[in-house]
């Protein structure tokens, strides 16, 4: 038998990937399943460059607006989500549009997740004693030693995920990042991939700008200020660390000025686009590529 056929649409932040896919929604019997680690929060909402509450009228997004900013929510928690919605649009008889940019939840749903150890109370103790201790800096060093690429990728001010990944390897003996790298179940659907990659680096940056200057202009000082106001947050909670909201916030904080904090925004908001172009040129799925001289192979390849 076939399997059904789902879509997915990737690609850099700023590339293009939202209005594309209400394009496509405009065209075919499409439901959008937003594959994004920061449009998840409710109340975040400029700085996430989330569609507005007229276009999500017009152009369902699913997997919007799911988690309080104070809430954590994984990669295992979105395929468990995004599978939901898989299957509602396929028994409507219409195609699920995966689009986003979060690369991780991305592999987590179409490859699957390996098998992680449970969290072991007594060793989690040990690790925050030793940090309590020492400073969680001193357990980021000693995550570099066992685990450099988690250690890479994980701020030492992120005490929830150091604890996790040095967790994991003091109870298997693995790294985070060999378990990780072990494939668990596939995606039982026939996945048709697509990602733009923009042609010029240069225009990606100036869109990256434009973009994040705009955000200013419509508000996003007073949306982190908002933020700020609740008890719960604070800088070390993922929602916090989005590009963007962690600079404003420090900005409000009076930790730098103004002009550092839309330099360093920009600047983030360009790393995380490097890194997104990054994973998707080392993605193992065939994919076909997509930029503004050929954006319409992908209605060709639907039909």
């Amino acid at each position: 038998m076939n399997k059904p056929k789902i879509i997915s649409l990737m690609g850099p932040t700023a590339s293009g990937k939202t209005a594309f896919a209400m394009a496509l929604y405009d065209r075919y019997p499409i439901d959008i399943i937003s594959v994004d680690s920061a449009l998840i929060y409710r109340g975040m909402d400029i700085g996430t460059a989330k569609p507005t509450k007229e276009e999500q009228q017009k152009y369902p997004h699913k997997l919007i607006d799911i988690c309080d900013p104070a809430e954590s929510y994984s990669a295992a928690n979105f395929r468990q989500d995004a599978l939901i919605e898989i299957e509602k649009s396929l028994e409507k008889g219409r195609v699920p549009l995966l689009v986003g940019g979060t690369m991780l939840y991305f592999k987590a749903l179409i490859e699957g997740l390996s098998p992680l150890p449970a969290a072991n109370s007594e060793i989690r103790e040990q690790i925050e004693e030793k940090a309590n201790k020492l400073g969680w800096k001193a357990i980021h060093e000693e995550l570099k030693k066992v685990d450099p690429i988690s250690a890479e990728r994980i701020h030492p001010n992120d005490p929830q995920r150091l604890n996790r990944a040095l967790e994991v390897y003091l109870i298997s003996g693995k790294s985070l990042t060999e378990l990780t790298r072990e494939s668990g179940k596939a995606l039982p659907y026939d996945i048709m991939q697509f990602a733009i990659m923009p042609q010029d680096r240069s225009q990606l940056h100036e869109r990256i700008e434009q973009r994040f200057l705009q955000m200013l202009d419509t508000g996003f000082e007073n949306e982190v200020k908002a933020l700020r106001q609740r008890a719960d947050l604070h800088l070390n909670l993922p929602s916090m660390r989005c590009v963007g909201y962690r600079q404003m916030w420090e900005y409000l904080n009076g930790d730098i000025s103004y002009d550092e904090m839309v330099f360093k925004g920009i600047c983030a908001t360009r790393q995380l686009a490097k890194r997104q172009i990054t994973w998707l040129r080392g993605w193992k799925q065939p994919i076909t590529w997509l930029n503004n001289d050929n954006i319409e192979l992908i209605f060709q390849k639907i039909l």
